[in-house]
């Protein structure tokens, strides 16, 4: 693997293996990062998502690297085109995300980045459920758009501060953030976005999704360097 920080940026294409499968992913480190964000996709979306890439784009202008790696296998994904129930299973996804965890953990050049989660759609479930799992690890949750209400019962255990973005027209999803944020018991916080819809396609509003996200971060990873 290539020694990340004798660059200002360096951007690599990495194979993760997770259990029995072997994930596809793009890592950016920028120089001197101390934290990195891992990206949980769902509801049929990748590591291709434009959404999160620019999300993640704007932590890297920050100094904070990034992880952005399929949750699902290529077959896996085709499979999942046709029945959209892999998709919905947050065990399996939260499994993938714990196990990629546990490889930057083990990786000498990216073992002293402390971690937090970014989780998109079903992804925000399996962020909160792998951060309950992991809770001397992972240092902070921010959840787009998300279904954190797919963590259940796991949300009573999340001790990591947890940011929860949901847009303002995206009512559905308001009540069921509403209802996971009474449950969860560590430092929390509930944003919602006026104008935005579930994807924060508007005109401004995923640039307000990546300057919050960049806050909670910078906060949680960076500004808690000697925690």
């Amino acid at each position: 693997m290539a020694r990340y920080t004798k660059s200002k940026k360096s951007s690599d294409n990495i194979s993760v293996k997770a259990g029995q499968v072997t994930l596809e992913g793009n890592i950016s480190i920028p120089e001197g990062a101390v934290g990195i964000v891992l990206f949980a996709h769902g509801s049929g979306s990748s590591r291709m998502s434009p959404r999160n890439h620019f999300v993640a784009e704007e932590l890297n202008k920050e100094g904070i690297a990034t992880l952005l790696f399929d949750l699902l296998t290529p077959e896996e994904e085709e499979v999942d085109l046709q029945t959209a129930h892999l998709r919905f299973n947050i065990t399996l996804l939260a499994k993938r995300l714990a196990d990629t965890t546990d490889w930057i953990l083990k990786n000498p050049e990216l073992s002293h980045l402390k971690i937090g989660y970014f989780g998109a759609s079903t992804g925000g479930g399996a962020a909160l459920v792998a951060a309950s799992e992991k809770p001397k690890v992972v240092k902070a949750v921010v959840s787009r758009g998300g279904r954190p209400d797919l963590a259940s019962e796991n949300l009573t255990r999340v001790k990591c501060p947890t940011l929860l973005i949901v847009g303002g027209y995206d009512e559905p999803v308001i009540e069921l953030n509403k209802q996971a944020l009474s449950l969860l018991k560590s430092e929390k916080k509930l944003v919602i976005i006026p104008g935005a819809t579930h994807l924060f396609e508007e005109k401004g509003k995923l640039e307000e999704v990546a300057r919050y996200a960049c806050d909670w971060f910078l906060k949680y990873l960076v500004g808690d360097k000697a925690g």
